[in-house]
């Protein structure tokens, strides 16, 4: 017998969520099944503000297409094991098990496998060790140095931190012998302990378990399958020797004796499937169909470019329609549908309706949008409560305050709807992401799209700050070329410990010219900066050449800093327009963003807006990564501007990118007073006649075009701001007329990757600088994966994307390559039509093609690296880079960020050539470009590359290389110190600057971290480079408490090594060079033999009585300091006392 088949009408989403709460009502588990992840995201949140008390777990499907080459993203396979392993033990309570189509549809892990597959351990209990590491192998963690994602371990000692799938973050086990001494959860960018746990559970991280009798039945099925296995089976060689290779999941049949499917998990549950689920699940079944056929054709192809793939038949792994019916037989299954259905047996209706839209109030200009909400409102409140959802906290409040000018006060601010109350007449504001609104009996809900238009929303991630990345990668390898203050140029070769004074000290070992060594205490290494170069001369160890460059150098600093600082004081004292916009239409304008702002955002807005209200001119350069929203900074900057009266002017580098700006500017001042008119080749020669009378009139506010703003005809009548996007493209003539033009007007700058010349201007703060850095839009957008070329991959990812109505790109390093991939496109994608554009077509040809791609007359565009200037295209969302090793960091990430600019899911395929090694260093970018999924690492990126190329002169005509002879870190430094001085006044005419010292300490201890606490060299010198640059007691606290809590108790010798620390911090502020202590008494000599208060000098000797006495430039201390101890303390009063005699001398 068939169990119950319900079809429910007028279920509308965001409605659906209410009967999934009134099934599970009926005391069983409910399994919703949603079209597609996003719908399923949709279905959680409505279900957090319909109904919050319901327990909810997920169950994801793999974001790799049926018979791809890549596995499934580690979270996720991490996500659904963890699911199965919760159904498998049995879940007390009625619950929703939120699940997709695709992953319904895909057969998974027998129970009692999942079941085995778990390891518990508690506190205070033994716990077999080698049992651990076995699971951990066996489960598929892989093991690194230090943990940074789902499924990775680190053992270290008694300590093994793992990184288990699901939310809560990575786990750190603390092992008393074979006791579990400790079970803590902590933070893995910052590495410290966040919460203290009892017990631990962990499940398996992939479907796929390598055991010994998992990789028997794979090897037996598959030479079943396929015969005897050749040699260029990389596949089959991996799981043979019980390695993870990429992309087995997909071959999961042959692992198990047997799958099942999730509803086998829940046999009592009740299934609700979503909208248009039936044909969307047997279109995906033909779909899975269509691409085991054509990877079995290609299996037996000759001249095949890629490497083999044997297909698992697909019924083995997808349920097909009789599959599906079979696995349903015994459930009840509801079946929703926003539409009202026509009664019969078996049909309900719920009763809601879709809402209504306002876009036709949003196309008309003369209509006040806002208010014709207000009447809205005020209809349906006569009937039931009304509850109007927006997007985000900040909306939530603008909404509130839009409607009460409009006249509706009393709305009530509430976080879900158990606060709505029966009855009728109220006004509820909740933060709920609803794509549209629905009205149902008794309750209406708007949501802010339907009355804004579209919104974009960002999930907001656990952001990695900023500074922990730029901290990783900033140690040093073996090898590198680094700067010694004093000695110039030396190559770092590691770390060593030498004995002196009878007691072991980490010491950093330099090599410079002819072979000489310089062994550096680790308490000194601040000494050190990076180079920033791979190759460059070694300086001669006490040779006169390294302190000559650098004295020459500081002469030319104090120069350019002059310079900078007169530039920067003439600006000062110039006076521009102050502009501002009245606050009411200003909200409106802002409220028409279709994002949440970012933070970053928000606060360049408010710095922008600041500065035009200064009324000296803004001269201010905003970096913010591709599509991270630096145009909405713009507009709203042109926005104040038109509407105080002023002439605004957009320049852009392309005619391709005038037009796209001017559409976007056209589109968002659309109902605003305000006229916008664009210029550039694309503008009939009358239009443009007709513009450029308009701009020397008056009559049009807003120009948009190329450098033909720029032009010698060309004037404004009353030129307020000038906005100029992606400025690392214009050339020098082209800024100079720009000078000329900005010398009283407000000047806004936008770039992506800046050029370091400016981004260093920026940061020696001559110029103003706001980084937004936070992604706005969900930024997982772009799912990068980088693999071998495969044909039928590559197929797949271009028809795909045509089917859903998108465009692609496909980008290759040199012009010789675009024959080869043209070639590909006609065999293997002929369905596609494809434009090929490159660099030594002439321009106008360019623009022409590049034109036509954007109007969308074709399905991809073949392209070298042309399109990593700011094309924006937002119907094309796949990218497919030829050859990905041959490109550069900052180069890669600009053509990855081009697409993933809009809702759609966008793909990125790196490839590399089949069956080749690469460079490690391409390894290291690839890597790289895999992990930046989560930041806004534009301006990281322009960093590192600042770091690995270096600045030029910031002035312009003098490109010479004198970072080349300091070393990058190093000449930031002085000039950021020089510029300060001369600012504060400390600087005048040309004084000397005092170089950077460090103390060094003598005191016969051991100063070291011991290798057999931290065993990984780059972490223990992270470390030291850390420690240097902290010198307070409270800092160096805090740094010992974040040791203690990843590494376990401090040895006695790091805590000598935070003492020494200290003392070095006071010994710098009292001048003292050199400090020596022995079991006899101590040793002083200041720094250049000069002591800042010689009267406080001679007190602190009169205070010692006979004990000292001077030698030379020495101080001599007798004393008995037998111990380390001893010897440590006297240090500190010795150091203490001259700080404080030092600050003394200072007071007035």
């Amino acid at each position: 017998m068939t169990a119950e088949r319900i079809l429910m009408g007028g279920a509308p989403e965001g409605f659906d969520a209410r009967i999934v709460a009134r099934e599970l009502a009926r005391g069983r588990p409910v399994i919703h099944v949603a079209r597609d992840d996003k719908r399923a995201a949709a279905m959680r949140a409505a279900l957090a503000v319909m109904a919050p008390e319901v327990a909810v777990l997920e169950f994801p499907a793999w974001d790799c297409l049926p018979y791809d080459r890549v596995s499934p993203n580690p979270e996720i396979s991490a996500r659904r094991m963890a699911t199965l392993a919760a159904l498998a033990d049995g879940l007390a309570g009625p619950f929703v098990l939120l699940t997709t189509l695709n992953a319904a549809t895909q057969k998974v892990p027998a129970r009692e496998v999942v079941r085995a597959a778990s390891f518990r351990a508690t506190v205070g209990e033994r716990v077999d060790e080698a049992r651990l590491k076995g699971f951990l192998a066996r489960m598929g963690f892989s093991p690194v140095s230090t943990v940074a994602e789902p499924g990775d371990y680190a053992l270290r000692g008694g300590i093994v931190d793992i990184y288990p799938p699901g939310p809560g973050g990575p786990i750190r086990l603390d092992f008393f012998g074979d006791v579990l001494d400790g079970a803590r959860r902590f933070d893995a960018g910052s590495q410290r302990t966040v919460e203290k746990l009892k017990s631990v559970d962990f499940s398996a991280v992939s479907e796929v378990i390598l055991d010994e009798a998992a990789i028997a039945r794979f090897r037996q099925n598959y030479r079943i399958a396929f015969g005897a296995a050749g040699t260029d089976d990389p596949l089959y060689e991996a799981v043979s020797a019980g390695r993870k290779h990429q992309g087995m999941e997909h071959w999961l049949p042959f692992f198990h004796e047997r799958l099942e499917t999730l509803f086998d998990y829940l046999p009592k549950a009740s299934v609700l499937l979503d909208d248009q689920v039936t044909p969307a699940r047997l279109a995906r079944w033909e779909g899975t169909l269509d691409s085991y056929d054509a990877r079995h054709e290609a299996m037996g192809a000759k001249g095949r470019i890629d490497t083999i793939y044997k297909p698992v038949p697909a019924e083995e792994l997808y349920l097909d329609d009789a599959g599906w019916e079979a696995a349903l037989a015994a459930t009840r299954v509801v079946q929703l549908s926003p539409l009202a259905q026509s009664p019969g047996p078996g049909v309900l209706d719920a009763g809601a309706r879709a809402g209504r839209n306002f876009a036709p109030e949003r196309q008309q200009e003369k209509i006040n949008l806002f208010g014709a909400l207000a009447e809205h409102v005020q209809v349906l409140a006569k009937t039931g409560q009304v509850v109007i959802a927006s997007w985000s906290e900040g909306a939530r409040e603008r909404l509130k305050g839009l409607l009460a000018d409009n006249g509706l006060t009393g709305a009530r601010e509430i976080a879900d709807f158990r606060e709505v109350p029966e009855g009728r007449g109220g006004l509820f504001l909740v933060v709920w992401p609803l794509e549209a609104g629905f009205v149902a009996p008794g309750l209406a809900v708007i949501s802010e799209q339907d009355v804004l238009g579209e919104r974009l929303t960002a999930k907001p991630r656990r952001k990695r700050k900023a500074e922990n990345f730029l901290r990783e990668v900033d140690t040093l390898s073996p090898g590198d070329l680094v700067v010694h203050v004093e000695h110039g140029v030396g190559r770092y070769l590691g770390i060593e410990t030498i004995t002196a004074l009878g007691a072991p000290h980490a010491c950093v070992m330099l090599e410079y010219a002819e072979n000489a060594k310089l062994y550096l205490p680790v308490e000194n290494i601040e000494l050190l900066s990076r180079y920033g170069h791979e190759e460059g001369l070694l300086d001669r160890l006490g040779g006169g050449a390294w302190q000559a460059k650098k004295a020459k150098l500081k002469e030319r600093i104090k120069e350019i800093a002059d310079r900078l600082m007169r530039v920067a004081a003439e600006r000062a004292l110039r006076h521009a327009p102050i502009l501002e916009a009245p606050h009411s239409i200003w909200e409106a304008f802002a409220a028409r963003f279709p994002y949440q702002e970012t933070d970053d955002q928000l606060s360049a807005i408010a710095d922008v807006v600041a500065d035009l209200e200064k009324g000296s001119p803004m001269d201010r350069l905003i970096v913010g990564d591709v599509g991270f929203g630096k145009t909405e900074v713009a507009m709203r900057a042109a926005f104040v501007a038109a509407l105080s009266g002023m002439q605004v002017a957009v320049i852009c580098p392309t005619t391709l990118l005038a037009r796209q700006h001017y559409r976007s500017f056209a589109e968002r001042f659309r109902g605003f007073p305000i006229s916008v008119r664009p210029l550039s080749r694309f503008v009939s020669t009358k239009d443009a006649n007709a513009t450029r009378a308009a701009m020397a009139d008056g009559s049009v506010d807003i120009v948009v075009g190329t450098h033909a703003l720029l032009a010698k005809g060309i004037s404004f009548k009353k030129l307020g701001l000038l906005i100029i996007d992606e400025e690392q493209h214009f050339g020098v003539a082209h800024k100079e007329r720009l000078k000329e033009m900005r010398s009283e007007v407000h000047v806004l700058t936008l770039t992506a990757t800046p050029i370091p010349r400016t981004l260093q201007l920026s940061l020696a703060g001559v110029r103003d600088l706001s980084i937004i850095a936070t992604p706005p839009v969900d930024r997982l957008a772009i799912r990068t994966y980088v693999s071998e070329f495969d044909t039928i991959t590559i197929r797949e990812a271009i028809l795909r994307e045509r089917f859903r109505g998108g465009q692609s790109f496909y980008v290759v390093p040199r012009i010789a390559d675009l024959p080869d991939i043209e070639e590909f496109l006609k065999t293997h994608v002929p369905e596609a039509s494809y434009v090929i554009a490159h660099g030594q077509l002439a321009a106008g040809d360019l623009d022409e093609r590049m034109n036509q791609f954007y109007d969308g007359k074709y399905d991809v565009l073949l392209a070298t690296t042309i399109v990593e200037s700011g094309l924006d295209i937002p119907t094309a969302n796949t990218m497919i880079v030829h050859r990905a090793d041959m490109f550069g960091l900052s180069q890669l990430y600009q053509i990855r960020g081009r697409v993933g600019r809009s809702k759609t899911r966008a793909y990125c395929y790196l490839t590399t050539k089949p069956r080749a090694p690469l460079t490690p260093q391409a390894v290291k970018r690839l890597r790289l470009l895999g992990s930046l999924d989560s930041l806004g690492a534009g301006f990281n990126l322009a960093s590192h590359d600042l770091d690995l190329r270096g600045a030029g002169n910031l002035l312009g005509e003098e490109q010479s290389g004198h970072i080349r002879e300091v070393g990058y870190e190093l000449y930031q430094q002085m000039l950021e110190e020089t510029i300060a001085k001369i600012k504060s006044g400390e600087l005048q005419g040309l004084s000397a600057i005092d170089d950077d010292w460090s103390p060094q300490l003598n005191l016969g201890v051991p100063v070291m971290i011991p290798e057999s606490y931290i065993p990984d060299l780059d972490i223990r010198l992270g470390l030291y480079r850390r420690l240097s640059s902290l010198g307070t007691k409270v800092e160096l606290e805090g740094f010992a408490a974040e040791l203690i809590d990843r590494f376990g108790p401090l040895p006695k010798e790091v805590n000598t090594l935070m003492l020494i620390v200290r003392i070095k911090a006071m010994a710098k502020r009292a001048g003292i060079a050199r400090l020596d202590a022995g079991p006899k008494g101590a040793t002083v000599q200041f720094h250049n033999d000069k002591f800042a208060n010689p009267a406080g000098l001679v007190d602190f000797l009169k205070a010692q009585g006979g004990a000292a006495k001077v030698q030379g430039t020495k101080i001599v201390l007798v004393g008995e300091m037998k111990t380390e101890g001893d010897r440590i303390k006297g240090a500190f009063n010795i150091a203490r006392d001259l700080a404080e005699a030092v600050k003394a001398g200072k007071r007035p």
